[in-house]
């Protein structure tokens, strides 16, 4: 899920718990999307920006509440919220997302050519590479959008801090 909480840290309710599971749903819904309609697909997607957007309010709430005199109360909440969707846009939705349609798709297209498979047996096998894939991608996308955070959109907000969002 995370990495591992200090002694008597606050629990990120997005990012130490199941609810961070919810960020995954599209890539879900993209394993699925040879088997279930369109609008099933829609949907997982609905519930990852939904987590994606809920993640951002709060990090942007506790940014808030924090005490520091380097940087105004508005410039801590905007960073945060900032950092927090665009880092769980690109690294819980879009990348993940296209990657795993991507893997499903030419999976589905392989299989079509190389073997003689039915198709119900090609869409399920397709479903289960996209699932198998969902747990290899996540890390390597996880520092990949850091790295190109911290390589661009970050460099507009050193003095303010890092927000946690990853």
């Amino acid at each position: 899920m995370s990495e591992p909480q200090t002694p008597g840290a606050e629990r990120d309710l997005y990012r130490d718990t199941w609810v961070r599971y919810l960020g995954y749903a599209n890539e879900v819904g993209e394993a699925f999307r040879s088997m279930v309609p369109r609008a099933v697909v829609w949907l997982s997607y609905g519930v990852s920006s939904s987590y994606v957007l809920a993640d951002a309010i709060d990090k942007g709430k506790k940014a808030g509440k924090v005490q520091n005199p380097e940087a105004g109360r508005s410039a801590r909440v905007t960073v945060a919220v900032v950092d927090t969707f665009v880092w769980q846009a690109l690294a819980s939705v879009v990348i993940p997302g296209f990657t795993i349609n991507r893997v499903c798709a030419a999976s589905l297209y392989v299989l079509g050519t190389a073997t003689r498979w039915p198709l119900s047996v090609r869409k399920w096998t397709t479903t289960t590479l996209g699932l198998l894939t969902i747990p290899v991608i996540i890390h390597p996308i996880d520092r990949s959008v850091d790295f190109l955070l911290d390589s661009s959109l970050r460099k507009f907000y050193p003095s303010v801090g890092k927000p946690s969002s990853s």
